[in-house]
């Protein structure tokens, strides 16, 4: 039985997919330390405690200061988020390119001569690969040629590549989204939540400073609880992100009863037609991060 997996596709692939992986652990916990380090600062801040001379909060605080500014610099002059975008779109691109390539959809058609449509293979995928340089290694060999399972597939007869693209790529995909969509939905009610609880926490600890009489601030810690919370809740972008995967799932179940019922002159434009909405969805999501404008493949 014929398959197609993330394995089978081009060495390319697997280098941009390692590196955006890469960069967003980066970015995320570089995010972390930084909100981090500004509740750790506000705690510091907040008590007095001597050992003979020294304030040991205000070395706590000095300490979450340090933490907020080195992770500060890191960001803005190594840029993760920026690389992790870019590899992203560079993965993706390469990624539908194959398949369009396995199973012989536009611009890969099964009238092309086979040395055609590597060439044009190749050239496609180098393209992609240049746009995104700064992020991933342009290939080298045959990082960006077809591979041996590609060509198997693309060999094949009209109703096994149906199956496989079916299969391995549409009905994964889905299902790649539904699990997400659900998950994000999941994280947002958790974080939505959370957020309203220290909120209503802070004002009942504001409430008993005013009239209680209370000396310690934890309410000024909880302010930079939520205020980190919330930034986090905007970089994960939850809401937005089950939106765009709920949609694209929705979409991609439509187009399967398109790429049921295509024949073999309507097959390369029904394949075409179910690449373009994972690629929307993929254009939607580098347009909500604010760093890749352009279209990359």
């Amino acid at each position: 039985m014929i398959h197609l997996v993330d394995s089978d596709l081009p060495p390319f692939f697997a280098s941009a997919d390692e590196a955006s992986n890469s960069a967003q652990k980066a970015t995320l916990w570089s995010s972390r330390l930084r909100l981090g380090g500004t509740v750790i600062a506000a705690l510091g801040a907040s008590y007095s405690l001597f050992v003979g001379k020294v304030d040991v909060w205000a070395a706590v605080a000095l300490l979450g200061f340090a933490l907020a500014l080195g992770s500060e610099i890191y960001i803005t002059l190594v840029r993760p988020e920026r690389d992790w975008y870019q590899a992203r779109a560079g993965a993706e691109s390469v990624k539908t390119l194959s398949w369009r390539y396995a199973v012989g959809a536009d611009p890969f058609f099964l009238s092309l001569e086979p040395s055609e449509a590597r060439t044009l293979f190749r050239s496609r995928v180098s393209q992609v690969a240049h746009q995104v340089a700064q992020a991933v290694s342009v290939p080298t060999g045959d990082g960006s040629s077809p591979t041996v399972a590609m060509d198997a597939l693309r060999a094949s007869d009209l109703d096994t590549r149906r199956s496989v693209y079916l299969r391995d790529r549409t009905e994964a995909q889905r299902d790649w989204y539904t699990r997400k969509a659900k998950a994000n939905r999941r994280a947002a009610a958790w974080w939505r939540t959370l957020l309203l609880c220290a909120e209503a926490i802070a004002v009942a600890l504001a409430a008993g400073r005013l009239f209680g009489g209370w000396t310690f601030d934890l309410a000024g810690i909880l302010a930079a609880a939520i205020g980190a919370g919330a930034a986090w809740l905007a970089l994960k972008q939850h809401v937005t992100l089950r939106a765009a995967y709920a949609l694209t799932a929705a979409e991609l179940e439509k187009q399967r009863t398109s790429l049921l019922a295509a024949d073999a002159s309507e097959w390369p434009g029904s394949v075409a037609d179910a690449e373009e909405a994972i690629s929307r969805e993929h254009t939607m999501w580098l347009a909500s991060r604010g760093e890749v404008n352009e279209k990359i493949g």
